[in-house]
């Protein structure tokens, strides 16, 4: 049973307006997630949830499917589970053949760059393992959150936990593993996302479901554009992978 894929892109963006359609190496930032699930094995539907006309339109022209996203689920506010159930209800509303237990994978119309093979192993990892939930994620590497503190009015330092600066640690090589969401894609079981799991307790992260997974992605190879740097980067790394094809 393969996927449904569920691309969220709503049209307010108070840190770089109209980023989810801004061109990026010559097409508008959602194609680049579109094309992303049709190219995914473990994808045979691809709904683009939206507030905005223009991404509903451009969703049409790739062979998505558009669904409107009515207005409380498209202020900032608004949760990502939320907005991907009114989705996947929309879509099996006008499509009778969409099947009942299918996985969910949940994509952001704002990563225009992520590995070619990244749903394909989130979904695998899903199927393999029985989980509930897979989410990627990036090392943090010098952002480690043993080496955040706290700075008081005056400038003071402070551990942000407990007694030593730093866990006493200042080899960058010395910290244990540690990692961050990336952005680049969520998969999991519709039980989940409806938050059927028994056990689970309420909050916004419920409908990850109690058995939770991650996939490791290599440092920069999810790249979200949450500032306008991050166009320019974008722009340059999917240029460059296309001039190599």
């Amino acid at each position: 049973m393969k996927a449904i894929a569920v691309i969220l892109g709503r049209s307010g963006s108070k840190g770089v307006p109209g980023k989810n359609t801004a061109m990026i190496a010559g097409k508008p930032c959602i194609q680049w997630t579109i094309e992303a699930a049709k190219e995914s094995e473990h994808v045979a539907h691809i709904i683009v949830s939206s507030d905005d006309p223009q991404m509903l339109a451009l969703a049409r022209e790739a062979g998505a499917v558009g669904s409107l996203r009515p207005a409380d689920l498209a202020s900032d506010a608004a949760r990502v589970d939320d907005a991907a159930r009114h989705a996947v209800l929309d879509f099996e509303k006008t499509h009778a053949d969409a099947p009942a237990l299918a996985p969910i994978v949940i994509l952001y119309a704002n990563v225009p760059v992520r590995p070619a093979d990244l749903i394909d192993r989130a979904v695998h990892l899903l199927r393999k393992s029985g989980c509930d939930s897979v989410q990627s994620y990036a090392a943090v590497g010098k952002h480690h959150p043993w080496w955040t503190a706290r700075l008081d009015e005056s400038g003071r330092v402070s551990p942000w936990e407990g007694d030593v600066l730093n866990h006493g640690v200042f080899r960058r090589q010395e910290l244990p593993p540690a990692f961050v969401p990336d952005g680049g894609v969520i998969a999991l079981t519709r039980r989940a996302l409806f938050q059927e799991i028994p056990g689970v307790q309420p909050g916004p992260h419920a409908f990850f479901g109690l058995d939770r997974r991650g996939v490791v992605n290599p440092e920069g190879a999810v790249i979200d554009i949450d500032a306008p740097t991050d166009l320019l980067v974008a722009d340059t790394v999917l240029k460059e992978r296309h001039a190599d094809r």
